[in-house]
């Protein structure tokens, strides 16, 4: 049977699964209270191994890391025995100190082709660039400084928050490598990292997503 490329899913009823895991085109790490069941659809849609970690004690990994295939940036808050499973995983890992900001998946939107920082985490633009091996951009996103939030990209194509302008579309379609448009996920919310997991193989969105919005995604995020 031919394999799904895209999936609704809800964790625990919360449909905002991308609160709750990151992936890449290498593996997708989430957090340990996601059941096994929900794991392997997550496994068969990616196509990529699935692994359970916690950061901070907690399940969001979306909120807390940023990561790519090479690599993952993770906050001071991180303990040092999520750390030493972190360094298991055949990745880049680079800690962010020096800032009162934590949520650092909020505010770095990245693929294997570059990555845009939050203006928040200016200082720490060569750590992040040297971490995920790519070159890094500032910019906002429907001028929010959230930008990890407010988009969604894989190395096929990225979804934004529904205001984002033109001149931000256009440093992040060049930052990025792929083309790039607005939407909304969770019938309505703007804040589509919130509500999807990708990899170049396949999207997990969020259970309350529309089948406009679904498809806003699935075009936007490469697989039409």
């Amino acid at each position: 049977m031919k394999r799904k490329r895209v999936e609704r899913l809800s964790f625990f009823g919360d449909p905002n699964v991308g609160l709750f895991a990151k992936a890449s085109d290498k593996l997708c790490l989430v957090g340990k209270a996601v059941l096994k069941s929900d794991r392997d659809i997550i496994e068969d849609v990616l196509k990529v191994p699935v692994i359970d970690i916690t950061i901070s004690n907690t399940n969001l990994i979306g909120i807390f890391a940023a990561m790519n295939s090479k690599g993952i940036i993770l906050p001071k808050i991180v303990t040092e025995g999520e750390l030493k499973e972190i360094a298991k995983l055949d990745l880049n890992f680079g800690v962010i100190e020096d800032t009162i900001y934590t949520a650092l998946g909020n505010l770095i939107l990245c693929n294997d082709k570059g990555a845009i920082v939050s203006p928040l985490l200016e200082k720490f633009i060569d750590i992040i660039e040297d971490v995920l091996e790519v070159k890094c951009e500032i910019s906002t996103v429907a001028n929010l400084n959230i930008v990890g939030s407010c988009g969604k990209a894989n190395n096929k194509g990225c979804l934004l928050h529904r205001d984002a302008t033109e001149d931000e579309l256009k440093v992040i379609e060049k930052t990025l490598g792929v083309e790039v448009d607005i939407g909304t996920v969770n019938f309505g919310s703007p804040f589509v990292a919130s509500g999807i997991i990708t990899n170049s193989n396949g999207i997990i969105i969020g259970g309350e997503t529309t089948g406009p919005e679904v498809a806003r995604v699935v075009e936007a995020l490469g697989f039409l």
